[in-house]
This record gives structure tokens, C-alpha cells and sequence, in this order.
């Protein structure tokens, strides 16, 4: 993979026409960039201004729950905007009471909101974690948490948070390299999960061990690499990026903090597979995880947007870095709405919605109905998807695996052939000769009975014919 990325790939931002439509473009089998048809494309611009309340000043977070309301943690003026469905005004909450006293957010980075309504903000420059009702009224607060799995001078300041069903709170937080910290329901903090592993440059190494004591101490630590996000599936499970181009940008992380992600795709989920030295790879900064094991990531430094599917295939990419519609200055967020994608733009104070285009719609309705166990419906969207994108070699495999699992053998592997798909094109042509040696079994049986009934019936012949030569002989 690496001299997949040394190899030059244009960092340039993508161009945008006025309807919203960029530019798109996918990876190969063989790792090379070639054109694909746009699977989102931009329909509208959401401000303060267009809602009537102040503009937002530096927003760096947001939410859309189930109904597809839309939270927006609009951090310079330290408060929540809320919207309904059809992106409308429904309410702001810039304070709330504490112990009997108003009280305020400051700097607030971090927004969750769960099934129920219930408001979770890490409110970073306060140190602590508000949770409130979906009354907007306050149910208690996490701060500064006690525990010797913690340094003496550790300070609590959470970036981001989410909720699972059992009311347990999973926190990032600045300067922690151990993990998520997760409390209990009532506030109480627990343990960490799913630290990074520390990636280790073996020839830094070597030196560090022939070093001397002053040496090493001007040198960088070997420190886990810090997260960057996190959301959380409807199982339970958490996915984090990880800014660090490193090993595995990408985590899902199941109860016990274990890495469970698949990456059985052409490669493994991580932005750009190419791109030029002074632009760098990907820096991956925000995750979010939609229906049948869908998922998409933020690349900040290009501005693009890539969405895999379960099994670590890529899907599509769109987005980038630009000042016209569907492009962005300083993204910090995403967040899926039913059909529709939406990108947070920090610098901008603005998000940019999209709309899924006839070829994402039936990309990814090709996924589902696979997820789903709907495998001829399936198998007819992978096909209409491929129509339109001739280079979609991951359409293909999509074919075959429906394919095999109505255990249609022999056209799965012409399907897996097409796309490249070696695993799957190993387990369909041995389940597919199995299914050969079963069809023929009593035929290649009889065969080779017959074969060792002839057999020993010309050497008993044989045997007989010698004999009676020899007896005329004497």
C-alpha cells in the first residue's frame, strides 16, 4: 500500500457545476483513480441567516436522529440550534438551569442526541459533559472524574461523546491516548476502550536503543495515536477515525474495545489511496454510520467524503475543497438524513445539504437489498449500478456474492472474475465443484467400477490364458 501512495494523484479540488454535481471518481481493483458518475449532488445551502436567528459562528458539531431532526452545536455563540425534518426552525437552547442558576455552555465541541430526545454536549472550556432532557432541562453533569487509572494533574476536557441504549457515555477526550473513557449511567467513570496501537518506525527504534539518555529525551515519544471521532451503530458498536494516517484510520469497536471492522474490499478503508507529498493522505475527522452496515468518513484535508459498506468495499466519493456550491472551506462534520447528506462547514458557519443522485440511490439500495437477504433484487440493482458506472468493479462482486448465495455456483464465479474478487471467486469455484462432483457422482462411480470390473476381469483372462498355455506345453 505504500507505493500505492507514493505514487502522484491530483490533490486539486474537484470542479463543481451550478447544479451542485462534482466531478467524481473511484479506485480500482488495481488502486488507479478512473471517472464515476456523481452519487450525491448539492441542493441547498443552511445558514443562521436563512433561519432567522443570528449566523452561526463556528459550528463544530452535529446531529440527526432517527425522524431526521437535525441538532447543530453552534460552538461560538454556545448553543444548540435544532430543526425538523424539512430543515425549519424548532428551537435554540443556549443556557439552562443548574442547582437553582442559570448556566451556560463555553466552547462546546461535542453533540449527541438519543432515541428518546435526551441532549448530551461535551462542553470542553467547562470541563465537563451536560446531559439534558428533551425539554432541554438539565439531568446531571459529568465532570472531572476520579480514578487511578488517571494522572493526578489530568483535566477533563471532552471533544466528543455519544450514548449507547444502556445510558452509558463513551467520551473523547483531549490528551487521552488510552481510548474512549466510558461512565456508567449515573456519571461514573469506568475504564477506557479501544486504545490505538502505538505505531512504531523500526529504524527510530533502533536509534532510541543506541541513543544516549540526552538524546532520547529530545526525541518523540512512541504515544498512541489520538482519535478523532466516534458514532455509534444501532447494535451498539462504536466507529472511530483516527487523524494519523497510521495502520487502520478506521475502528469498529465492539464491548470490549476489539477492533472488528472488516476490510476485505480491494483495500482497506482509509480516504485516498493516492495522492502528492505536499498535500499528504487523508486526515480523517468525522464518521458516520448509516443502515445495513453502510458507513461514510470526512476527510478534512481534502474535504471528501467516502462511503463503504460492510465489508470494507468502497462505494463512492464526493465532495472537496472549493468556494462553489458542493464544495467546502473548512469541513468538520457529517451527518446522513434518510436520503439526503449533510456536511458542516466550520469557516463557512453553513452546511451544505445533498441529495442522493439516481445512480446512489440504486448503488445503495443494491446494498441493502443485499444486507437484507433480497438477493434477485439485489442482483438487478448491481447490475443497473454497473450500467451507469462502467468502472464499478465492486457492482460485480456485488452480483456474485447474490449469486452464490442462491447457490448459483457456476454464474457466481464468472461474476467474481469479472470484479477481481479473489475470495470470493475461490469460495464459489469450490462450492461450485462441489456441486459438479455431487451431480456426476454416480455416473463418475459406475464409471470407475465398470473401469475395475474390466480391469480384473482382463487380468483373470489373462491369468487363465497363460495357464492353459503352460498346461499344453507340458
Amino acid at each position: 500500500m505504500s507505493m500505492v501512495c507514493l505514487l502522484l494523484f491530483s490533490s486539486a479540488a474537484l470542479p463543481a457545476s451550478a447544479d451542485g454535481k462534482a466531478d467524481a471518481y473511484h479506485y480500482s481493483f488495481y488502486g488507479d483513480a478512473v471517472p464515476a458518475p456523481a452519487a450525491y449532488e448539492a441542493t441547498m445551502i443552511i445558514t443562521g441567516k436563512k433561519l432567522n436567528i443570528s449566523a452561526f459562528k463556528e459550528p463544530s458539531d452535529m446531529h440527526v436522529t432517527e425522524d431526521e431532526r437535525v441538532y447543530v452545536l453552534d460552538s461560538g455563540n454556545g448553543r444548540i440550534v435544532e430543526l425538523d425534518r424539512n430543515f425549519k426552525l424548532v428551537r435554540t437552547i443556549d443556557s439552562f438551569i443548574n442547582e437553582g442558576k442559570k448556566d451556560q455552555f463555553k466552547n462546546p465541541q461535542g453533540l449527541f442526541v438519543t432515541g428518546k430526545g435526551n441532549i448530551l454536549v461535551a462542553d470542553s472550556d467547562n470541563h465537563r459533559v451536560v446531559h439534558l432532557d428533551d425539554k432541554g432541562e438539565l439531568v446531571k453533569i459529568v465532570a472531572e472524574p476520579k480514578s487511578d487509572l488517571l494522572k493526578e494533574d489530568f483535566q477533563f476536557k471532552p471533544i466528543r461523546i455519544v450514548m449507547d441504549k444502556g445510558d452509558r457515555i463513551y467520551v473523547m477526550a483531549e490528551g487521552v491516548f488510552d481510548g474512549f473513557m466510558e461512565f456508567s449511567a449515573d456519571g461514573v467513570f469506568s475504564s477506557f476502550i479501544g486504545a490505538n496501537r502505538v505505531q512504531v518506525d523500526p529504524v527510530e527504534y533502533l536509534w532510541k536503543r543506541l541513543a544516549t539518555r540526552e538524546q532520547r529525551s529530545q526525541m518523540v515519544m512512541f504515544t498512541p495515536t489520538e482519535f478523532t471521532n466516534l458514532d455509534m451503530d444501532e447494535e451498539g458498536f462504536i466507529y472511530a477515525t483516527s487523524g494519523d494516517r497510521g495502520k487502520d484510520p478506521i475502528k469498529k469497536l465492539n464491548a470490549q474495545g476489539t477492533d472488528i471492522l472488516r476490510r476485505e474490499g480491494y483495500s482497506a478503508p482509509q480516504g485516498d489511496l493516492r495522492y502528492m507529498n505536499e498535500s499528504g493522505p487523508s486526515r480523517l475527522i468525522d464518521v458516520d454510520v448509516g443502515d445495513s452496515d453502510m458507513y461514510s468518513v470526512l476527510d478534512s484535508n481534502k474535504g471528501r467524503i467516502f462511503t463503504y459498506n460492510g465489508d470494507g468495499y468502497l462505494l463512492h466519493i464526493f465532495g472537496g475543497i472549493g468556494n462553489r456550491i458542493g464544495l467546502f472551506n473548512t469541513p468538520v462534520a457529517l451527518e446522513r438524513a434518510g436520503d439526503r447528506m449533510l456536511v458542516l462547514d466550520k469557516a463557512l458557519g453553513e452546511i451544505t445539504v445533498f441529495q442522493t443522485t439516481e445512480y446512489g440511490r440504486t448503488l445503495h439500495d443494491a446494498v441493502r437489498s443485499y444486507y437484507n437477504g433480497e438477493e434477485d433484487k439485489s442482483s438487478q440493482l448491481f447490475a443497473k449500478a454497473a450500467e451507469m458506472n462502467a468502472n464499478l468493479e465492486y457492482a460485480y462482486a456485488g452480483i456474485g456474492k447474490a449469486l452464490l448465495r442462491q447457490k448459483q455456483y457456476a454464474e457466481s464465479v464468472e461474476y467474481f472474475k469479472q470484479s477481481m474478487e479473489r475470495k470470493g471467486y475461490s469460495k464459489a469455484f469450490l462450492l461450485y465443484r462441489k456441486e459438479l462432483m455431487r451431480e456426476h457422482f454416480s455416473w463418475v462411480m459406475s464409471g470407475i467400477f465398470l473401469a475395475v470390473a474390466a480391469f480384473v476381469t482382463v487380468v483373470i483372462v489373462r491369468r487363465q490364458r497363460r495357464r492353459t498355455t503352460n498346461a499344453g506345453i507340458k
